[in-house]
């Protein structure tokens, strides 16, 4: 069901547009793909002349809601989960992309747009999980 009252598509169209501008800006113009859980993960094991635009990729993701929010009002978080559910989630998260060989950035945005068979598999597959485990979790457990 849509909430008309928070459904903002001008928005959300404004916000796809600029992930994919900045996709396509890092790989034309420095080759590399905007997989973050490969940006991370080369920040984790760092290589010599590979740190500083990842670092600088991570800190606009970190310090651009802040940015936004000095000029308007963000919208209002909540999550319903305890801290033990996020660290599973999180750690079924980090594996999931060990074994997909990506993201959902990488896969879902960049990818898809490359036409790459791996990412549409991959895409389709961690989407076709997404929907099952909504499912599980609203409709079986609730």
């Amino acid at each position: 069901m849509i909430d008309w009252a928070q459904f903002t598509p001008w928005r959300s169209l404004l916000g796809g547009t600029l992930i994919g501008a900045a996709a396509a800006s890092l790989l034309l113009l420095n080759g590399r793909i905007a997989g973050i859980s490969g940006i991370v993960g080369g920040l984790l094991r760092p290589a010599h002349g590979d740190v500083a635009w990842r670092a600088a990729f991570v800190a606009g993701l970190v310090f651009a809601p802040a940015a936004y929010g000095l000029i308007t009002r963000l919208p209002a978080t909540t999550i319903e989960a305890g801290y033990p559910i996020l660290l599973l989630a999180g750690l079924l998260v980090g594996a999931g992309t060990r074994f997909g060989s990506g993201c959902t950035s990488g896969h879902g945005v960049c990818g898809i747009a490359r036409l790459s068979p791996r990412s549409l598999v991959a895409t389709a597959a961690f989407m076709a999980a997404g929907f099952v485990t909504v499912y599980v979790v609203r409709h079986l457990l609730a």
